[in-house]
């Protein structure tokens, strides 16, 4: 087995997507498991996986957004095992994001809320814990948009670069001190995932129009561009992780964007604008 065999990992965002795959290949790789999400009924399905392969399992419906609540269940995972060894900072969402000119604050305070301030409250409230096991380790999800701006998607974009900044000044504080736990930052591309579904339905679910352009485009993400199957996404992030690798890009097409980023910063902008107009062209 790896080496986070009997280790304490904790999951945020388990319910769905890369982190139920997350909790469930840990689990195949012999971690004890403390996963949570807002979604109930998911985070249950993951729990009966995991407990399926055998893991020990620790559940518990968390809003990452609330400050209490996040303080309230890392002292509970951290009694419940007496230590913690791995975060995976995990849980985020989406929004509906024209332009910044027409996106409300409402959008802004959504997404950075579990976006950004989640991975906050995870990281402060378990840091302690993860630097008294002497092996601990802190693992965000930012995404490819946490290195290329888009259109369209300035909450989104705005908390996966924060995400970014946050995760490598706490791998320089954690260096610099000498403490214990390595950090990773992980920038996910396309995987198959209900994230771009998921905040369409949140969008119509509060009230909101969404137009048929809306609707268009968040089809094409989920069936042209959200592609990788979550299993394959768990298990470059775990290698990764096991590695002690600092970034790990998930996709070739998060290799590649990183590429032209680095390659031509101050063009890329254009580039991303040409593809979007073809790949989202307007009615």
């Amino acid at each position: 087995m790896s080496d986070v065999t009997g280790k304490v990992a904790v999951v945020t965002g388990a319910g769905s997507g890369i982190g139920r795959a997350l909790a469930l290949e840990l689990a195949r790789r012999g971690a004890r498991l403390a996963i949570s999400d807002i979604d109930a009924a998911g985070l249950a399905a993951t729990a009966d996986e995991v407990t399926a392969l055998g893991a020990p399992v620790h559940a518990d419906r968390l809003d990452v957004s609330d400050r209490d609540a996040f303080r309230a269940y890392a002292a509970a995972v951290a009694g419940h095992y007496g230590v913690v060894h791995q975060l995976y900072n995990n849980a985020g969402i989406a929004d509906s994001a024209p332009s910044i000119l027409e996106t409300g604050y409402g959008a802004f305070e959504r997404v950075l809320g579990v976006n950004l301030w989640g991975v906050l409250h995870g990281t402060k409230e378990f840091l302690p814990h993860l630097i008294a096991s002497g092996d601990g380790h802190v693992v965000t999800i930012s995404s490819l948009n946490g290195y290329m701006a888009q259109a369209g998607l300035a909450p989104y974009c705005t908390s996966k670069f924060a995400v970014r900044g946050f995760t490598e000044t706490l791998r320089s504080e954690m260096l610099r001190d000498g403490h214990p736990v390595r950090v990773t930052v992980v920038h996910p591309g396309g995987v198959a995932t209900n994230i771009a579904v998921a905040a369409l339905t949140a969008a119509k679910a509060r009230g909101e129009t969404v137009t048929a352009e809306q609707e268009t485009r968040t089809r094409t993400y989920s069936e042209k561009l959200l592609r990788m199957d979550p299993r394959r996404a768990a298990t470059i992030i775990l290698d990764g992780v096991r590695a002690g690798r600092p970034r790990i890009l998930v996709g070739n097409d998060a290799k590649a964007i990183d590429a032209l980023v680095r390659l031509v910063p101050r063009q890329y902008p254009k580039l991303v604008t040409w593809w979007s107009k073809r790949m989202f062209p307007e009615p």
